[in-house]
C-alpha cells in the first residue's frame, strides 16, 4: 500500500508539473501523442518506457530538456543517425510539446540484484572517487539523481542507455551537453562506470 502511494504522489506530482508547463507554454499535447504514436513509441514507448535498455526512458525528463536535445538532434550538434531524421520535420513548438507530454509519464525504478556493486555505484554517485579527482553525479544531478530543466533526470535510466552515453562522453563522440561530462566520463573506470549505470536505474 505505501508502494501504491508513492506512486500515485509521484503521478500527480508529474502531472502538476505537466499542468504548470501547458499553463506557461501553452503546448499541445493531441498534436505530441500524435506524433509519439506515429513515431517515437517504436523505440521509447508510449509511455516513455522504453523496453529495450539501448534507447532511453523519457518518462519524467525534464520538458526542456528533450527540446534542447530534439533541437540538438535536429541541427546535428547531436550525432545521431537515428534521432535526426525523426527531429528533422519538428517545429519548437513541436519539440517543446514531445518534451511535456513524456515529463507527464512515470515510471518506476529498476530493482538492482547485485548489492557490492550498488554500493560502489551509490558511492561513486555520492562522493566520486577523492583519489582519482572523480566529483560526485550527485553534484550537479541532485542526491536522488531528478536533475534540472537544463541537467537530465538521471534516476531509473536503463543502466546501458546511461554506459553508452559516457562511453560517448569519453570519447568525445558526444559533445552538445555540458563538457565538464568529458572530464567525468575519462575518470571513471570500467568498474565505476558499469557500478553507478546500474546505481542510477535504482532511483526514483
Amino acid at each position: 500500500m505505501k508502494k501504491i502511494g508513492i506512486q500515485f504522489a509521484g503521478a500527480l506530482l508529474a502531472a502538476f508539473c505537466a499542468t504548470t508547463v501547458l499553463a506557461a507554454e501553452k503546448v499541445d499535447l493531441a498534436r505530441a501523442e500524435e506524433i509519439v504514436s506515429g513515431r517515437c513509441f517504436i523505440c521509447h514507448g508510449m509511455e516513455g518506457e522504453s523496453a529495450s535498455p539501448v534507447f532511453p526512458r523519457l518518462a519524467g525528463q525534464h520538458s526542456e530538456y528533450i527540446a534542447r536535445q530534439l533541437a540538438d538532434f535536429k541541427s546535428g550538434k547531436r550525432n545521431s543517425d537515428t534521432m535526426k531524421p525523426q527531429s528533422e520535420d519538428l517545429t519548437p513548438a513541436e519539440m517543446k510539446a514531445l518534451g511535456a507530454f513524456f515529463q507527464a509519464k512515470v515510471v518506476g525504478p529498476r530493482t538492482g540484484r547485485d548489492q557490492e556493486l550498488l554500493a560502489v555505484g551509490k558511492y561513486v554517485f555520492n562522493r566520486g572517487n577523492q583519489f582519482t579527482g572523480l566529483a560526485s553525479c550527485s553534484s550537479c544531478h541532485g542526491a536522488k539523481g531528478l536533475g534540472s530543466p537544463q541537467l537530465p533526470r538521471l534516476a531509473g535510466q536503463h543502466p546501458r542507455y546511461i554506459e553508452d552515453q559516457l562511453k560517448q562522453f569519453n570519447k568525445r563522440e558526444r559533445t552538445n551537453d555540458n563538457a565538464i561530462m568529458h572530464t567525468i566520463a575519462s575518470k571513471l573506470s570500467e568498474l565505476e562506470t558499469h557500478a553507478v549505470a546500474e546505481y542510477i536505474a535504482t532511483l526514483d
